[in-house]
């Protein structure tokens, strides 16, 4: 039994390793392109669409509600990012139930990664949001003496996202090993399929989460805009 696919190693020469990781990580990425270029590869625009076509429509329409619930007034701006995120962290937790499959998402490699691009998409969305100036004053409001938590804040942010996703995708992998080797078949299956659910929950919260850190992000110039408009009046 091992803790994380980084264990599983394929392929090694010197210091470079292919491990279970990198290579379902990236076989992941592809499957994923691929499906989305031959579903969207011929649209159509009037009333006869393919069932692809429509199942497609109804995961867009589905995130950009979310999106907009979360208080992102444009979800079309965002939704090719977060969107991405949480396509992916699904993705890789219901292909767990194929055989020999290792979800990247149980290596914390994969979750510091994701958390990471969500550390780099927040001030780049804040910033095509409000300029730099404006995104840079929300880290000393109300007083410049806030600087070093907002600081702190982002980068704990950042750890607590890794951290969780990693945390609750392990755990159910390990949860189901362990149950294989001391229970009959029937009871890990159910788990297993607990197992999905898990996963599908940690890839909502994860893209809510992501979601929510680019609002507060991209609101503060808004917000300060309808504060000082009665007095500008």
């Amino acid at each position: 039994m091992h803790l994380s696919p980084d264990q599983v190693i394929y392929w090694q020469l010197g210091l470079f390793k292919l491990n279970a990781t990198i290579a379902f990580t990236w076989a992941l990425m592809l499957v994923l392109s691929l499906g989305a270029w031959l579903v969207t590869r011929k649209l159509s625009h009037g009333m006869a669409r393919s069932r692809w076509q429509s199942g497609l429509e109804i995961v867009i329409t589905a995130i950009e509600g979310q999106l907009v619930d979360v208080g992102l007034d444009e979800p079309r701006r965002y939704i090719g990012f977060l969107g991405t995120l949480l396509l992916f962290v699904a993705a890789a937790s219901l292909c767990t139930i194929i055989p020999g499959y290792e979800p990247p998402t149980g290596s914390l490699s994969t979750t510091t990664a994701l958390a990471l691009c969500v550390l780099v998409a927040v001030p780049l969305f804040g910033i095509a949001g409000q300029g730099v100036r404006g995104y840079l004053a929300s880290y000393i409001e109300p007083t410049w003496l806030m600087l070093p938590f907002n600081l702190i804040s982002e980068l704990s942010r950042t750890l607590a996202l890794a951290v969780r996703l990693f945390g609750n995708m392990m755990s159910g992998a390990m949860i189901v090993a362990i149950l294989l080797t001391i229970t009959p078949f029937i009871f890990p299956v159910l788990m297993t399929l607990l197992g999905l659910l898990t996963g599908l929950v940690q890839a909502y919260i994860f893209f809510i989460l992501a979601a929510v850190y680019i609002a507060a992000a991209t609101r503060v110039r808004k917000r300060a805009d309808e504060d000082a408009g009665p007095t500008a009046a």
